[in-house]
């Protein structure tokens, strides 16, 4: 989803040589990434980006309600090499300024902001906030927020704990999280208990990271622990961690049988 927003903003060229390759690698904290998705060479503007088209035809297959989801203006941020703006910050919020101004009318049940970076970066919690908040205000539909720590060639990518982002999740205009957790240490729980109770909780319980299928009893297990972490009536959705494109189709949709039967055992039915 990086370079599908990427190619379509004004202000972002794509064609990218040695010398702005060489020049993102100096940034280092996207190490994982040889070459920038884009190059920043003038103001960042909507040019062809046009995401009520793109929702509208979603809408046409979809057969009920559902999800649209975009990328936040952190994550396509930080993986741009910037020769214009010349401020982290300012080119975040440029970014979020053009996907704040195509949210509002999007004919979907929800709307969701997907961050893969900053559970990593809990540095920059208050522009990603400030970035994801703008967009989330405009929002006329239900709310989300997903955050993982990466999953970049079946790779995590992102070092971190959920504790540390606290009061980041607390501060989001969101009407519920999308959490990656299955694939975290147990102590990762912990931090349910504390999200603000306005806040509806989704939980990562399928690791889309491993070949391993999951029986139902580990996820009703998963969904178990976590529930009484997090405390009674809290949680809302199970679902996988993040996508499964890193997976071969017949594994990922053993994966999915797999949730809807651990959530099935857990509620007893």
């Amino acid at each position: 989803m990086i370079e599908y927003f990427i190619s379509r903003m004004g202000g972002i060229s794509t064609a990218v040589g040695l010398t702005d390759a060489k020049a993102f690698r100096a940034k280092q904290e996207m190490s994982f990434r040889r070459k920038p998705a884009g190059v920043v060479r003038g103001p960042i503007t909507e040019g062809v980006l046009d995401l009520a088209e793109d929702c509208a035809r979603s809408a046409s297959v979809a057969g009920g309600a559902f999800k649209f989801t975009l990328t936040s203006p952190y994550m396509l941020a930080r993986t741009l090499l910037d020769n214009h703006y010349g401020n982290f910050e300012a080119l975040t919020m440029a970014i979020a300024d053009v996907l704040a101004a195509q949210v509002a009318d999007l004919p979907c049940a929800c709307v969701q902001v997907d961050e893969a970076n900053i559970p990593g970066s809990p540095e920059g919690a208050p522009v990603a906030q400030a970035a994801i908040n703008r967009i989330l205000d405009q929002v006329k539909a239900e709310k989300a927020v997903h955050f993982c720590f990466g999953n970049y060639g079946g790779q995590t990518i992102q070092k971190g704990e959920w504790k540390h982002l606290l009061n980041f999740l607390n501060g989001l205009h969101t009407d519920h999280l999308v959490l990656e957790l299955a694939h975290r240490p147990e102590t990762d729980l912990d931090v349910l208990k504390d999200i603000d109770p306005r806040i509806k909780l989704g939980l990562g319980v399928i690791d889309i990271k491993v070949n391993h299928v999951e029986t139902a009893d580990e996820v009703a297990s998963r969904i178990d622990r976590a529930v009484k972490k997090a405390g009674p009536g809290r949680v809302r959705w199970v679902h996988p961690d993040c996508g499964f494109w890193m997976l071969k189709r017949s594994i990922a949709d053993r994966k999915i049988e797999a949730l809807v039967a651990g959530r099935d055992k857990y509620l007893g039915r």
